[in-house]
């Protein structure tokens, strides 16, 4: 096993992600084949190797140390794998769509055998295709609506035929009818590929509401709390407030800039908004104790209550829960992974050394 296993997840966690051929571990391990003296991505295509030929690294640059080669069907020199060409396709065809919408029938049209388009948007994007539109189908409609357009206007406009059945749709997604909609309020969520991983950021038109790692402990759990305190439906779509924080991921990953300017709205007790505004002024490349931050917040007693309010936070990375550790310096829990926690600490490090911003 590498030497630096422990900014890895665990064996089993990686060789499980290998089986599956798990595209959320794209950039996060590379699995060198003793066997064949390859090494490759977590998706590659080739025959799985039994659990005790193989090895993981956390970087190119430790598998070529390790002695191996890289392998040609998947090309792991080549920079981490973007969204699949197909699914880019089926999503820029939902957009261009004037009703949201894109049929069995269109897909043909396209070149595109439909159980493909659904086998590979399923598997990259853990929800249907037809769900997909069905849920961006109604986010544009609860769009229109707001800006005060006629209600048959936009049951046409989305594709539906039936007035009571585009009523019951509207109502099961957004817990009002059409016409008492003007008020409501809707969250656009968008996944965003990262070296650590894939991420679900979550924001409405003014501000972000939750960036977190897809496979983050309690994740369910977080999006119902927000359904219910900001009494909002969530559906796919992108807004300003999503591309902008796409960029600045991009960069923060670069090591371009390790700081984020992004509008934010947590969601939260007075206190928790105290840890998290606090956990904001902890610079790239440091970190603070539980204890450090308890005398922070006035709370000389309260590291326990710290480390609570540390762990609510929704805006991973942009509030930096990850720059908190132990008094002893150990690293402790982070929902994330632990390993991941370690990755960020390091890329913090060598960064804000190197002088970025």
């Amino acid at each position: 096993m590498a030497a630096s296993i422990q900014s890895l997840p665990t064996p089993r966690t990686m060789y499980r992600a290998l089986a599956r051929r798990d595209a959320a571990y794209e950039g996060v391990f590379f699995t060198g084949v003793k066997t064949t003296g390859i090494f490759c991505r977590p998706t590659c295509r080739a025959k799985r190797p039994k659990p005790e030929n193989v090895e993981f690294f956390p970087s190119i640059n430790e598998a070529l140390h390790g002695g191996y080669r890289p392998c040609r069907l998947c090309r792991p020199m080549d920079s981490t794998k973007p969204v699949p060409p197909l699914v880019e396709r089926l999503r820029r065809a939902v957009e261009e769509s004037a009703e949201g919408r894109v049929s069995d029938k269109d897909l043909a049209a396209m070149g595109i055998e439909p159980s493909t388009a659904r086998r590979q948007f399923q598997s990259y994007h853990g929800m249907t295709f037809h769900a997909y539109q069905r849920a961006r189908r109604m986010g544009l409609a609860l769009r229109d609506v707001k800006a005060g357009k006629a209600v048959i206007d936009v049951q046409l406009a989305r594709g539906y035929e039936s007035t009571s059945g585009f009523r019951e749709a509207f109502t099961r997604v957004f817990g009002t009818p059409p016409r008492g909609a003007k008020t409501g309020q809707c969250l656009l969520a968008q996944r965003m590929e990262t070296p650590l991983g894939t991420m679900l950021a979550l924001a409405d038109e003014q501000s972000l509401r939750l960036l977190e790692f897809a496979d983050r402990r309690g994740l369910e759990r977080e999006l119902v709390l927000l359904r219910r305190r900001l009494k909002c439906a969530i559906v796919p779509g992108s807004n300003a407030v999503l591309a902008e924080t796409q960029r600045q991921l991009t960069r923060y990953f670069a090591g371009e800039s390790l700081r984020f300017d992004l509008p934010l709205a947590p969601v939260g007790s007075d206190f928790q908004r105290r840890v998290w505004a606090e956990l904001r002024r902890i610079p790239a490349g440091r970190t603070r104790s539980y204890k450090e931050m308890a005398a922070r917040v006035r709370l000389p007693n309260g590291h326990r209550a710290v480390a609570r309010a540390n762990g609510s936070n929704m805006l991973a990375l942009v509030i930096p829960c990850h720059r908190v550790i132990r008094s002893d310096g150990d690293l402790c829990g982070y929902a994330g992974g632990v390993w991941r926690k370690q990755r960020l600490l390091e890329h913090e490090r060598k960064f804000a050394l190197g002088g970025a911003r």
